[in-house]
């Protein structure tokens, strides 16, 4: 009787031993190889440099490396679907920017859902957007911009129908009522360099483009679409600040995993990146850029992302953009 009992609880001891290793292996044993993260546009952009910034520390805490590929192409949409088809393991993952909430909207037949295929982790940074315009425009205010809007229709830089350049724009625009008219561009730095010019009445430019530009005075910043005035111009105010109510409009980066990736993996990537947002030499490196760090749990950017999601799909109604 003893030799039978003790051959049954050696076998439950094995069970339970198989049972903990299945459900704990890829939590406990992550990572035993290089992350892989997915960046939907080319190097050299906000939304590229800030999540090369947030893995370089996370690889030195979490003793792995990290690897940035940038998936340029189709809005995001190239990215999201390599990402949303990937393994659910935790070596791959997406640092998107609102262009993924965006491209449901503006995009007939989407290959993945961005809400079911996708777990959010949590933000990276908020990349201010600041509307400039040339001084050789005689225009010194945000005021002065919307007045002569309403006389005649003005021109502004974008790239790319509903990014998220293009959709800030159209919030403002809307707001303050009057008509414009888009001037697509391949990147920033062509539109950049056509407002400085001249040759377009204004530009909603990430403020790390645009800085060096308005500090040499070949740019002017009548306003901030983002909800506060940005540290690196402290002088210039937001456009609600202005007067026009319902105009701010976040630029935001985030991380996502595939939708099946356990539960303990994304809180071990989220609780690594708040760590890595709080680190001094981060900081000041998002300060160098204009960006903003964002700080909401798993929770609160899941629910932000779906309103996001809402926000940009009532936004791109209201400006007449149709999905191609």
């Amino acid at each position: 009787m003893h030799t039978r009992l003790f051959a049954g609880f050696a076998i439950a001891l094995v069970g339970l031993a198989a049972f903990a290793a299945t459900g704990s292996k890829g939590a406990d044993e992550w990572p035993s190889k290089p992350i892989r993260v997915i960046v939907p546009l080319s190097p050299g952009s906000a939304a590229d440099i800030v999540p090369r910034i947030v893995f370089e520390q996370v690889g030195q805490q979490l003793e792995q490396t990290a690897v940035i590929e940038n998936r340029a192409g189709a809005s995001g949409t190239i990215a999201g679907r390599a990402v949303a088809t990937a393994d659910a393991d935790g070596y791959t993952l997406m640092a998107h920017s609102t262009a993924h909430v965006i491209a449901p909207a503006t995009f007939a037949n989407i290959p993945y859902d961005a809400i079911k295929d996708f777990a959010p982790i949590v933000p990276l940074a908020n990349v201010p957007l600041v509307l400039v315009v040339a001084p050789s425009k005689n225009i010194k205010t945000i005021q002065e911009l919307v007045a002569l809007g309403k006389k005649q229709p003005l021109t502004f830089g974008s790239i790319g129908v509903g990014s998220p350049v293009h959709l800030a724009w159209e919030r403002f625009r809307l707001s303050a009522g009057f008509q414009a008219q888009a001037i697509p561009f391949k990147g920033a730095p062509e539109a950049v360099l056509e407002t400085v010019t001249g040759r377009i009445d204004a530009y909603m430019s990430p403020v790390s483009t645009a800085l060096p530009l308005i500090r040499d005075g070949k740019l002017l910043a009548l306003a901030v679409t983002s909800p506060q005035r940005v540290a690196s111009l402290p002088d210039v105010p937001t456009t609600e600040e202005a007067g026009y109510k319902n105009s701010a409009y976040q630029f935001w980066i985030g991380m996502f995993a595939p939708a099946k990736t356990p539960a303990p993996i994304v809180a071990r990537l989220a609780t690594e990146i708040q760590k890595a947002l709080q680190v001094p030499s981060v900081r000041e490196r998002f300060a160098e850029l204009g960006v903003q760090p964002m700080t909401m749990n798993t929770a609160e950017f899941t629910q932000f992302v779906k309103d996001e999601l809402a926000l940009n799909a009532g936004l791109t109604k209201a400006a007449g953009l149709t999905p191609q």
